[in-house]
């Protein structure tokens, strides 16, 4: 578990993407799934926690998998104090 650092907190719930039938079943079934695991848990509609948009999306084979839209939480954080490299600088400094 870790924290991510902001200036102030606001709380942080959009409603979910309009998404299609299918969409959504697989939706249902991946968090199911999640919750049945531990990984996820339900939260209470008091509870200040941040909440993201869950999309589905579909790989190439017709399996689909469930991706976290964090764009609105990332306008709040602050950048990384201590960013990864890039490796074509890094292997210029090292050659």
């Amino acid at each position: 578990m870790f924290n991510i650092e902001r200036p102030y907190q606001p709380l942080l719930r959009r409603p979910a993407y309009p998404s299609s039938p299918k969409s959504r079943k697989a939706l249902e079934i991946n968090i199911k799934e999640l919750l049945d695991i531990g990984v996820i848990r339900k939260v209470g509609h008091n509870e200040e926690v941040e909440i993201t948009t869950q999309v589905i999306v579909a790989w190439h084979n017709g399996k689909s998998r469930m991706v976290g839209d964090f764009r609105a939480l990332n306008t709040y954080t602050g950048p990384d104090r201590y960013p990864i490299p890039k490796i074509q600088i890094a292997l210029t400094q090292i050659s």
